[in-house]
């Protein structure tokens, strides 16, 4: 009996550890379409290209979103902390007019901004990152391998060694 009861906990503890191994992002999310603050759309492979060679942080962030808005102070710290480290702020606002407003408020100039879509819980990138929550960090390495999965606060402390092993 306390077999059976010791299987689920064990199962969600290899699926918990299985999300953060994930290493690259699927070829759906890569050929995903997002749209830069000049209107260009731009698949998401072609977003990473520029980054070759680069360390980067991706955010996935929306101006509507309380999480979010508190964690942009510390998206700053960080970019203090690592100003060597490439910034992408990849958007699920509902409406352009509102995330370019919340690029403004929320200075997310220190990176690269692109609207992704509308709904974070739909569209091929979002199923690929296993998108649940926003604000979410991710860190790509120099090769565009992903080196940290996912984090939900930007003073995480696996993002932050993540960087210092990654300069």
């Amino acid at each position: 009996m306390k077999k059976l009861f010791l299987l689920p906990i064990l199962l969600f503890m290899v699926a918990c550890t299985q999300a953060q191994d994930k290493t690259s992002f699927g070829k759906a999310a890569l050929e995903s379409k997002m749209t830069s603050v000049d209107g260009k759309e731009v698949a998401f492979k072609d977003i990473l290209a520029k980054y070759k060679g680069k360390v980067v942080v991706i955010d996935v962030w929306a101006s509507w979103c309380p999480d979010c808005k508190k964690g942009m102070p510390k998206v700053h710290d960080l970019q203090k902390m690592f100003p060597n480290v490439s910034y992408l702020f990849l958007s699920y606002d509902k409406f352009d007019d509102k995330w370019k407003a919340g690029i403004e408020s929320f200075n997310t100039k220190g990176g690269e901004n692109y609207h992704v879509g509308v709904n974070m819980k739909e569209g091929e990138f979002a199923k690929d990152i296993k998108l649940d929550w926003i604000p979410r960090y991710m860190v790509v390495d120099k090769t565009g391998k992903i080196a940290l999965f996912r984090a939900i606060e930007a003073d995480d402390e696996k993002l932050i060694n993540t960087l210092k092993t990654l300069q």
